[in-house]
């Protein structure tokens, strides 16, 4: 997100309606250039959590999900979902973007790993009460919906007793600079606790995207609230061999301060 003085760039409230229909019109529209920017990095069976390049066969956030029932939300081309399947996991991939699914069926045919592919709306989860030992999301979802704290419900509600949740977001400090990859990056601009949601607008004003600010504060009080344990708050470094730029995230602001947080909680059992 970026605020700046341009037209079609705001912060504002947004209805959860009119937050879902930005993004599920983004991610429709934007699908193949994302994925011919980011898919050589995401590759088509890894689990990247975050363009620090941090990856689960590494981290094993989700502990052992050799036998595991498994829901990634928010897919996007399913990579995750592919490897998880491959360390033996049972995996269902759902995502609200009928484009990014789109490129999940490519990745499967290149890949010849099959996973179930699912259309579905973070916030109103279609699968009955505790049927998954672990959810999962790399950036997918959370950061783009008005009511995160419903989708941390949803989550705990189709979670068995005892099943993990962990997802990666943007860290909620970037919000208080720009968008820049350089030396622009590193000048703080907007308060942390601004959480208006940043909208880029059409002419006639309908939002075409929307990204919600949560502070790391807001995010622990929608997990405790939900019903989940907070185990592990994870801040990447940034890698010294890793040169790669994408979109905010650079080699020089990785170096400074986080750009990336993945929270891992636990239902109760």
């Amino acid at each position: 997100m970026e605020s700046s003085p341009d037209a079609g760039v705001t912060r504002r409230a947004v209805s959860p309606a009119e937050s879902r229909r930005a993004s599920r019109r983004w991610w429709d529209d934007d699908a193949d250039a994302y994925q011919e920017e980011h898919g050589p990095f995401l590759g088509d069976v890894d689990f990247v959590w975050c363009p620090e390049g941090l990856r689960e066969a590494d981290a094993r956030l989700l502990g052992d999900v050799a036998g595991k029932r498994v829901l990634e939300i928010g897919c996007g081309a399913a990579s995750c979902s592919r490897w998880l399947r491959t360390q033996g996991a049972d995996v269902v991939a759902s995502d609200l973007s009928a484009g990014m699914l789109r490129h999940a069926r490519d990745g499967v045919t290149r890949s010849g790993v099959e996973v179930p592919l699912l259309q579905a709306d973070a916030n109103a989860l279609p699968f009955a009460d505790g049927v998954f030992d672990i959810a999962c999301t790399a950036f997918g979802a959370v950061p783009f919906v008005a009511d995160s704290a419903r989708v941390m419900r949803e989550v705990y509600r189709v979670l068995r007793p005892g099943g993990r949740w962990a997802f990666s977001v943007t860290h909620p400090m970037r919000w208080v600079f720009l968008d820049d990859p350089g030396e622009g990056g590193l000048v703080a601009v907007h308060s942390y606790f601004d959480r208006r949601a940043y909208v880029e607008e059409d002419d006639r004003h309908v939002a075409t995207y929307v990204e919600q600010h949560r502070t790391l504060g807001d995010r622990i009080r929608e997990l405790v609230s939900a019903g989940f344990v907070l185990n592990d708050l994870i801040e990447p470094e940034w890698p010294d061999h890793h040169q790669q730029t994408w979109g905010q995230w650079s080699p020089l602001r990785g170096r400074i301060f986080p750009g990336t947080a993945i929270f891992v909680a636990n239902k109760p059992a």
